[in-house]
């Protein structure tokens, strides 16, 4: 009985609430706003061009190289009307999860280059590429399509478009061509059937005069 009372004693005390701590312990201190200035829009907006207006745009992990690399860099992919631009990654990455090619967030973590063109010049891209080890191709996004940098290597395998459209229309210019040759077999057949018998008509004319086919049958009691 003296054990379950002083359970009872325990459980029924009374405990003052604990007095409030500080109020600079119970709210975090507010964060100064940082207001946008006019130069990163005007970056910012130089990127919504840049996917905009390019139907190749290559990220590359890009490290640290002279000078001079950097210019023949930019002299061998100009050749093949490839732009090398330089990003910050607080300016892309906002632009990129407002867009449909917020995919290709993960791939702007460190230091990136951006090689951009009007023109699908992937094949050229990477064989500037294959020279410069301190640029290493990420991935790419071609005609608003997202690729790996497999999936770049396998497009640069690709054939020109022109002579994909070619092979296409030799394919698809088949096909009516030999409908109408089996149409015309038919008819052209026959023709020569028909040509064949009417030459034989005319040698059995010239022969024997013209051909006199069997007499008809006579009726019973006919003189």
């Amino acid at each position: 009985m003296h054990l379950q009372r002083q359970k009872l004693m325990a459980v029924t005390e009374y405990l003052p609430p604990r007095p409030p701590g500080p109020e600079r312990c119970l709210r975090p201190p507010q964060q100064p706003r940082q207001e946008d200035n006019g130069y990163a829009r005007l970056l910012r907006r130089q990127v919504e061009e840049v996917f905009r207006d390019s139907r190749m745009v290559a990220v590359c992990q890009y490290n640290a190289m002279p000078g001079e690399d950097v210019v023949l860099l930019r002299h061998y992919l100009r050749k093949h009307n490839i732009e090398v631009k330089f990003v910050l990654n607080e300016i892309v990455r906002p632009v990129l999860s407002q867009s449909r090619y917020r995919n290709l967030l993960p791939l702007f973590v460190g230091r990136n280059i951006l090689l951009v063109s009007p023109e699908t010049k992937a094949k050229e891209m990477l064989r500037v590429l294959k020279g410069v080890p301190q640029v290493n191709l990420l991935g790419a996004c071609i005609d608003d399509t997202i690729l790996s940098r497999q999936g770049v290597e396998n497009f640069a395998k690709l054939p020109p478009l022109e002579a994909s459209q070619g092979q296409t229309l030799g394919a698809l210019a088949v096909l009516p061509s030999q409908t109408c040759s089996l149409l015309q077999r038919g008819a052209a057949h026959l023709t020569a059937l028909l040509d064949r018998h009417i030459q034989q008509l005319r040698d059995g004319a010239g022969q024997g005069g013209t051909p006199t086919g069997p007499e008809p049958p006579q009726s019973p009691g006919a003189p």
